[in-house]
């Protein structure tokens, strides 16, 4: 379970720090908000994050799916991870999807789409906040 709220900007911020085991991702890597320790991925209080993207809505079946595909992304564009883990961290998601509800052909379906659709979610952009410019 999680606790959360919505935003204005990012649409979502985890008001309690939460932990989702058996992540088939190894490294023991992180940042202020999300760990990556082998088996589990901890997301502290204050993560924020934008839900669901793409053709579809946000649902009590997806919103704990997209936290963690989400971290896990964050991770890749961080180069904290390899984008060699993309197809787990999308694995990951189909099954949390399924984990909380969703009916198969729709978790089948988020799944298909970040897999055609998703890759440049995961690299970094070159200047995500605007080219720094020294005078």
């Amino acid at each position: 379970m999680i606790t959360y709220r919505k935003l204005n900007g990012y649409k979502y911020e985890l008001l309690a720090g939460y932990i989702h085991a058996d992540v088939n991702i190894p490294g023991m890597v992180g940042n202020d908000y999300v760990v990556l320790d082998n088996s589990y991925l901890l997301i502290r209080k204050g993560y924020a994050w934008d839900g669901a993207s793409g053709p579809t809505i946000d649902t009590k079946t997806s919103m704990r799916g997209s936290l963690v595909h989400d971290a896990l992304y964050q991770l890749m564009r961080e180069k904290m991870i390899s984008l060699d883990y993309r197809e787990e961290a999308d694995k990951e998601l189909h099954r949390t999807l399924l984990e909380d509800g969703m009916l198969k052909f729709r978790a089948d379906y988020w799944y298909w789409f970040v897999r055609k659709f998703a890759e440049s979610s995961a690299i970094r952009e070159k200047h995500p906040r605007g080219e720094v410019i020294e005078i």
